[in-house]
């Protein structure tokens, strides 16, 4: 197949997409953003720029990809799973040659940040995250407009980025990468107390994952966690709250395919309009599909509306 039938397959395919086109994007393509640099902006160049995140007390590393221009630009948070191995920067990359930043961090417990590790922890770094941006001289400094961050998640960080736009509707839009219902069915089929035998199955999953990257923590506790907080996580009751704004979800052949497609049916059924599911026939790191994975990221995110 030529690079020009694929690419017209892709156009088509984005118009299925529930992000709608603006004038502002329309110079920018998801082809060039893949395959091509910009043109350097001697004034306001391209840059990365490495800081700790404040949250909790603790400082995690962090660092916004920052693109090129003066901006201001509109921003994702790019959510890593769990613990983490597959960072997904090249799609930083491809993210920012489309125009827009890219914040990237490593929660509490993670890849050196400090403190302990938890899905809880998570959760509230993942809202510091959001809170950083928001503040004036941050959003200065980085070329920030802070009025439109999208939200992009991977695997645990697909629950994290659907978490976070659930309680926060000044969330522009949520993409999901195999997104992890962090509510388990399973468990919420069983009566409540009865879950608790649960921990010592699912233990042994999240150990067999690779504890080596977290600290202060276990495969033990985070069980225990994911049990206790079953009802509010899953991803059903959390559906409902993002049915106001866009939402991409993105799977694979990896077993998250029907979780992604009960979230998209709870959207659905509270009224929302623009939810929608890709899937692609790969595995849970997308090892295969890395370009096809930034086309749909990017071709979202090139189509999502100013001011939403």
């Amino acid at each position: 197949m030529t690079l020009a039938r694929r690419f017209l397959i892709f156009v088509t395919f984005l118009g299925t997409l529930p992000f709608a086109a603006t004038a502002q994007n329309a110079a920018i393509t998801p082809e060039a953003a893949i395959t091509a640099d910009p043109a350097p902006d001697k004034t306001n160049p391209a840059l990365i720029d490495t800081f700790q995140l404040p949250s909790h007390g603790a400082l995690l590393n962090a660092l916004v990809y920052v693109a090129s221009g003066p901006g201001p630009h509109p921003t994702v948070v790019l959510l890593h799973g769990f613990p983490g191995n597959e960072k997904n920067l090249d799609l930083a990359q491809a993210i920012r040659r489309a125009g827009w930043n890219v914040l990237y961090f490593d929660y509490r417990g993670s890849w050196g940040s400090p403190g302990d590790f938890s899905f809880t922890h998570c959760i509230e770094d993942t809202a510091s995250a959001i809170a950083w941006l928001r503040v004036p001289a941050n959003a200065t400094k980085e070329r920030v407009d802070a009025k439109r961050i999208v939200l992009v998640g991977h695997s645990m960080g697909g629950f994290m980025a659907i978490e976070a736009g659930a309680r926060d509707a000044g969330i522009e839009a949520v993409i999901t990468i195999s997104g992890a219902d962090m509510g388990m069915t399973q468990v919420l089929a069983a009566p409540a107390a009865q879950r608790a035998a649960f921990v010592p199955q699912i233990a042994p999953q999240l150990a067999a994952e690779g504890m080596a990257p977290l600290a202060g923590t276990s495969a033990q506790a985070l069980a225990k966690e994911l049990v206790e907080n079953a009802p509010e996580w899953s991803f059903p009751a959390l559906g409902a709250q993002l049915a106001t704004r866009p939402l991409l979800v993105i799977t694979s052949d990896d077993g998250w395919q029907t979780p992604g497609e009960a979230l998209v049916a709870a959207v659905q059924k509270a009224g929302g309009q623009r939810a929608s599911t890709v899937h692609m026939a790969t595995d849970h790191s997308y090892s295969d599909h890395r370009i096809a994975l930034e086309e749909a990221v990017v071709g979202a995110l090139l189509k999502q509306p100013a001011g939403e």
